[in-house]
Protein backbone atom coordinates (compact mmCIF):
# COMPACT_ATOMS: atom_id res chain seq x y z
CA UNK A 1 0.00 0.00 0.00
CA UNK A 2 2.96 2.29 0.80
CA UNK A 3 4.49 1.70 -2.33
CA UNK A 4 1.06 1.72 -4.03
CA UNK A 5 1.12 5.93 -2.71
CA UNK A 6 4.26 6.85 -4.29
CA UNK A 7 3.37 5.20 -7.63
CA UNK A 8 -0.01 7.64 -7.25
CA UNK A 9 2.09 10.28 -6.78
CA UNK A 10 5.03 9.12 -9.42
CA UNK A 11 2.16 9.83 -11.94
CA UNK A 12 1.09 13.02 -11.24
CA UNK A 13 4.47 14.31 -12.04
CA UNK A 14 4.29 13.50 -15.65
CA UNK A 15 4.07 15.68 -18.18
CA UNK A 16 0.40 16.56 -20.49
CA UNK A 17 -1.82 19.17 -20.65
CA UNK A 18 -4.52 17.82 -17.99
CA UNK A 19 -1.62 17.68 -15.77
CA UNK A 20 -0.63 21.32 -16.76
CA UNK A 21 -4.36 22.68 -15.41
CA UNK A 22 -4.84 24.25 -12.78
CA UNK A 23 -5.71 21.92 -9.96
CA UNK A 24 -9.18 23.88 -9.15
CA UNK A 25 -10.38 23.44 -12.76
CA UNK A 26 -9.67 19.43 -11.93
CA UNK A 27 -11.01 19.39 -8.37
CA UNK A 28 -14.15 21.45 -9.99
CA UNK A 29 -14.78 19.26 -12.70
CA UNK A 30 -14.43 15.62 -10.70
CA UNK A 31 -17.25 17.30 -8.38
CA UNK A 32 -19.12 18.09 -10.85
CA UNK A 33 -19.68 14.47 -13.02
CA UNK A 34 -20.09 12.85 -8.97
CA UNK A 35 -22.96 15.17 -8.23
CA UNK A 36 -24.39 15.38 -12.12
CA UNK A 37 -24.19 11.09 -12.22
CA UNK A 38 -25.59 11.12 -8.60
CA UNK A 39 -28.57 12.60 -8.92
CA UNK A 40 -29.41 11.41 -11.88
CA UNK A 41 -32.58 8.96 -11.55
CA UNK A 42 -32.53 5.29 -10.62
CA UNK A 43 -33.67 4.28 -13.98
CA UNK A 44 -32.58 2.54 -17.27
CA UNK A 45 -30.98 6.20 -18.19
CA UNK A 46 -28.19 6.15 -16.02
CA UNK A 47 -26.84 3.49 -18.87
CA UNK A 48 -27.04 6.31 -21.44
CA UNK A 49 -25.71 9.12 -19.01
CA UNK A 50 -22.89 6.62 -17.63
CA UNK A 51 -21.92 5.82 -21.11
CA UNK A 52 -21.37 9.37 -22.58
CA UNK A 53 -19.35 10.25 -19.28
CA UNK A 54 -17.34 7.52 -19.41
CA UNK A 55 -16.31 8.37 -22.74
CA UNK A 56 -15.57 11.98 -21.42
CA UNK A 57 -13.59 10.06 -18.96
CA UNK A 58 -11.45 8.04 -21.49
CA UNK A 59 -10.55 11.53 -23.67
CA UNK A 60 -9.04 12.86 -20.96
CA UNK A 61 -7.53 9.87 -19.78
CA UNK A 62 -6.14 10.15 -23.05
CA UNK A 63 -4.73 13.44 -23.19
CA UNK A 64 -3.27 13.48 -19.88
CA UNK A 65 -0.84 10.74 -21.41
CA UNK A 66 -1.12 7.86 -19.04
CA UNK A 67 -1.33 4.14 -19.77
CA UNK A 68 -4.77 2.18 -18.98
CA UNK A 69 -2.60 -0.33 -17.13
CA UNK A 70 -2.46 2.85 -14.25
CA UNK A 71 -5.78 3.22 -14.48
CA UNK A 72 -7.19 -0.49 -14.68
CA UNK A 73 -4.77 -1.75 -11.67
CA UNK A 74 -6.25 1.63 -9.23
CA UNK A 75 -9.60 0.53 -10.30
CA UNK A 76 -9.16 -2.91 -9.66
CA UNK A 77 -7.58 -2.45 -6.12
CA UNK A 78 -10.90 0.02 -5.23
CA UNK A 79 -13.54 -3.17 -6.50
CA UNK A 80 -13.10 -4.75 -3.13
CA UNK A 81 -14.67 -2.28 -1.02
CA UNK A 82 -17.33 -1.13 -3.57
CA UNK A 83 -17.94 -4.31 -5.07
CA UNK A 84 -19.33 -6.15 -2.37
CA UNK A 85 -21.60 -3.59 -1.72
CA UNK A 86 -23.21 -3.86 -5.04
CA UNK A 87 -22.92 -7.37 -4.81
CA UNK A 88 -25.22 -7.47 -1.90
CA UNK A 89 -27.82 -5.49 -3.91
CA UNK A 90 -28.85 -8.43 -5.55
CA UNK A 91 -30.39 -10.06 -2.75
CA UNK A 92 -32.71 -6.99 -1.22
CA UNK A 93 -35.79 -5.44 -2.05
CA UNK A 94 -35.30 -1.29 -2.55
CA UNK A 95 -37.52 1.69 -2.34
CA UNK A 96 -36.85 2.11 -6.01
CA UNK A 97 -39.06 -0.74 -7.23
CA UNK A 98 -43.06 -1.47 -6.26
CA UNK A 99 -43.19 -4.73 -7.95
CA UNK A 100 -40.31 -7.72 -7.71
CA UNK A 101 -39.63 -10.96 -9.56
CA UNK A 102 -37.72 -13.44 -8.25
CA UNK A 103 -34.90 -14.33 -11.04
CA UNK A 104 -33.20 -17.16 -9.22
CA UNK A 105 -33.79 -19.03 -5.67
CA UNK A 106 -30.99 -19.81 -3.60
CA UNK A 107 -30.86 -22.37 -0.39
CA UNK A 108 -31.81 -21.30 2.60
CA UNK A 109 -34.63 -18.67 1.05
CA UNK A 110 -32.75 -16.15 -0.22
CA UNK A 111 -33.55 -14.97 -3.60
CA UNK A 112 -32.59 -13.00 -6.31
CA UNK A 113 -34.53 -10.55 -7.82
CA UNK A 114 -34.57 -9.12 -10.76
CA UNK A 115 -35.13 -5.66 -10.16
CA UNK A 116 -32.47 -5.72 -7.77
CA UNK A 117 -29.94 -6.79 -10.18
CA UNK A 118 -31.12 -3.78 -12.43
CA UNK A 119 -30.79 -1.81 -9.60
CA UNK A 120 -27.80 -2.80 -8.74
CA UNK A 121 -25.87 -2.93 -12.27
CA UNK A 122 -27.60 0.97 -11.82
CA UNK A 123 -25.23 1.32 -8.55
CA UNK A 124 -22.55 -0.12 -10.50
CA UNK A 125 -22.72 2.46 -13.23
CA UNK A 126 -22.81 5.17 -10.57
CA UNK A 127 -19.90 3.79 -8.55
CA UNK A 128 -17.89 3.45 -11.75
CA UNK A 129 -17.86 6.87 -13.18
CA UNK A 130 -17.93 8.48 -9.73
CA UNK A 131 -14.12 6.39 -9.48
CA UNK A 132 -12.99 7.28 -12.38
CA UNK A 133 -13.00 10.92 -12.01
CA UNK A 134 -11.63 10.50 -9.03
CA UNK A 135 -8.82 8.59 -10.38
CA UNK A 136 -7.98 11.16 -13.25
CA UNK A 137 -8.07 13.73 -10.07
CA UNK A 138 -5.40 12.25 -8.19
CA UNK A 139 -3.13 10.66 -11.15
CA UNK A 140 -3.02 14.28 -12.85
CA UNK A 141 -2.45 16.31 -9.67
CA UNK A 142 0.02 16.47 -7.07
CA UNK A 143 -1.16 15.96 -3.45
CA UNK A 144 0.59 19.38 -2.39
CA UNK A 145 -1.25 21.06 -5.84
CA UNK A 146 -4.94 19.34 -4.33
CA UNK A 147 -4.21 21.00 -1.15
CA UNK A 148 -3.51 24.23 -2.57
CA UNK A 149 -6.10 24.18 -5.19
CA UNK A 150 -8.77 23.01 -2.70
CA UNK A 151 -7.64 26.11 -0.44
CA UNK A 152 -8.11 28.91 -2.62
CA UNK A 153 -11.54 27.30 -3.37
CA UNK A 154 -12.61 27.90 0.13
CA UNK A 155 -11.13 25.20 2.17
CA UNK A 156 -10.72 26.55 5.66
CA UNK A 157 -7.17 27.16 6.52
CA UNK A 158 -7.24 24.87 9.79
CA UNK A 159 -7.97 21.94 7.75
CA UNK A 160 -5.83 22.99 5.16
CA UNK A 161 -2.91 23.03 7.80
CA UNK A 162 -4.32 19.76 9.07
CA UNK A 163 -4.33 18.12 5.50
CA UNK A 164 -0.45 19.31 5.07
CA UNK A 165 0.65 18.10 7.79
CA UNK A 166 -0.85 14.69 7.06
CA UNK A 167 0.28 15.26 3.42
CA UNK A 168 3.69 15.54 4.70
CA UNK A 169 3.81 12.71 7.53
CA UNK A 170 2.09 10.09 5.26
CA UNK A 171 5.08 10.48 3.00
CA UNK A 172 7.67 10.35 5.86
CA UNK A 173 5.92 7.29 7.23
CA UNK A 174 6.66 5.94 3.77
CA UNK A 175 10.44 6.62 3.35
CA UNK A 176 10.99 5.03 6.71
CA UNK A 177 8.68 1.99 5.87
CA UNK A 178 11.08 1.69 2.53
CA UNK A 179 14.24 1.86 4.90
CA UNK A 180 12.70 -0.72 7.00
CA UNK A 181 11.84 -3.19 4.08
CA UNK A 182 14.84 -2.67 2.79
CA UNK A 183 17.29 -3.49 5.55
CA UNK A 184 14.70 -6.63 5.86
CA UNK A 185 15.98 -7.91 2.41
CA UNK A 186 19.22 -7.32 2.66
CA UNK A 187 19.19 -9.94 5.57
CA UNK A 188 17.09 -12.04 3.54
CA UNK A 189 13.69 -12.31 5.88
CA UNK A 190 10.37 -12.93 4.48
CA UNK A 191 7.69 -12.85 5.97
CA UNK A 192 5.55 -15.23 4.39
CA UNK A 193 8.56 -18.09 3.70
CA UNK A 194 6.66 -21.09 5.41
CA UNK A 195 10.98 -22.72 5.76
CA UNK A 196 10.39 -20.16 8.58
CA UNK A 197 9.21 -20.99 11.95
CA UNK A 198 5.93 -19.50 12.22
CA UNK A 199 6.27 -17.73 15.70
CA UNK A 200 10.03 -16.59 14.53
CA UNK A 201 8.11 -14.47 11.34
CA UNK A 202 5.51 -13.36 13.62
CA UNK A 203 7.50 -11.79 15.76
CA UNK A 204 10.08 -10.23 13.34
CA UNK A 205 7.28 -8.60 11.83
CA UNK A 206 5.74 -7.30 15.85
CA UNK A 207 9.46 -6.22 15.95
CA UNK A 208 9.13 -4.25 12.05
CA UNK A 209 6.04 -2.38 12.72
CA UNK A 210 7.13 -1.23 16.22
CA UNK A 211 10.33 -0.10 14.49
CA UNK A 212 8.69 1.64 11.80
CA UNK A 213 6.83 3.39 14.30
CA UNK A 214 9.22 4.72 16.59
CA UNK A 215 11.23 6.04 14.22
CA UNK A 216 8.31 7.69 12.44
CA UNK A 217 7.74 9.23 16.11
CA UNK A 218 10.97 10.22 16.37
CA UNK A 219 11.45 11.83 12.68
CA UNK A 220 8.08 13.31 13.85
CA UNK A 221 9.11 15.29 17.06
CA UNK A 222 12.22 16.39 14.92
CA UNK A 223 10.27 18.05 12.68
CA UNK A 224 7.72 19.34 15.07
CA UNK A 225 10.88 20.75 16.85
CA UNK A 226 11.94 22.57 13.88
CA UNK A 227 8.83 23.82 13.02
CA UNK A 228 8.75 25.93 16.37
CA UNK A 229 11.72 26.52 16.05
CA UNK A 230 10.96 28.54 12.65
CA UNK A 231 7.89 29.95 14.27
CA UNK A 232 4.99 27.65 13.95
CA UNK A 233 2.43 28.31 16.52
CA UNK A 234 -1.13 27.78 16.87
CA UNK A 235 -2.48 30.99 14.35
CA UNK A 236 -0.19 29.86 11.85
CA UNK A 237 -1.40 28.56 8.97
CA UNK A 238 -0.30 27.57 5.09
CA UNK A 239 0.40 30.55 2.71
CA UNK A 240 -1.29 29.83 0.12
CA UNK A 241 -0.31 32.53 -3.26
CA UNK A 242 -3.34 33.95 -5.18
CA UNK A 243 -3.46 32.61 -8.87
CA UNK A 244 -5.62 33.77 -11.74
CA UNK A 245 -6.98 31.00 -13.62
CA UNK A 246 -5.73 31.30 -17.44
CA UNK A 247 -8.30 31.89 -20.49
CA UNK A 248 -7.54 28.47 -21.24
CA UNK A 249 -8.35 26.93 -18.08
CA UNK A 250 -11.88 29.12 -18.12
CA UNK A 251 -12.78 27.72 -21.39
CA UNK A 252 -12.14 24.46 -20.51
CA UNK A 253 -13.79 24.58 -17.28
CA UNK A 254 -17.15 26.29 -18.77
CA UNK A 255 -17.09 23.65 -21.96
CA UNK A 256 -17.00 21.16 -19.54
CA UNK A 257 -19.51 22.20 -16.90
CA UNK A 258 -21.90 22.73 -19.31
CA UNK A 259 -21.34 19.64 -21.69
CA UNK A 260 -21.72 17.79 -18.05
CA UNK A 261 -25.22 19.35 -17.03
CA UNK A 262 -26.12 19.13 -20.86
CA UNK A 263 -25.67 15.34 -20.90
CA UNK A 264 -28.05 14.65 -18.19
CA UNK A 265 -30.48 17.29 -18.94
CA UNK A 266 -30.97 16.24 -22.72
CA UNK A 267 -31.20 12.50 -22.22
CA UNK A 268 -34.27 12.88 -19.44
CA UNK A 269 -36.09 15.40 -21.62
CA UNK A 270 -35.53 12.73 -24.11
CA UNK A 271 -36.84 10.11 -22.20
CA UNK A 272 -39.72 11.92 -21.46
CA UNK A 273 -40.56 12.52 -24.54
CA UNK A 274 -40.82 8.90 -26.08
CA UNK A 275 -41.82 7.25 -22.56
Amino acid sequence: MIEDLFFIEKQAYRESLMHRLDARVKIILAFAVIIAIVAVPYSIMVYTVGATFFLFFLILWAVSKLPLSVYGKRLVAIVPIWGIIILFQIFFKNKYYTDYHVLYTLPLGISIYTESVEFASILAVKFLISISFIILLSSTTKMQDLLQGASRLGLPAEIALALGMMIRYLFVFGYIFRKVNETLKTKCFDAFDRHLPYRYRLRQLGYTIGTMFIRSYEQGERVYTSMLCRGYGRESHLFITKKPLRGFEWAFLIISLTFIIAVPVTIWLTALRFF
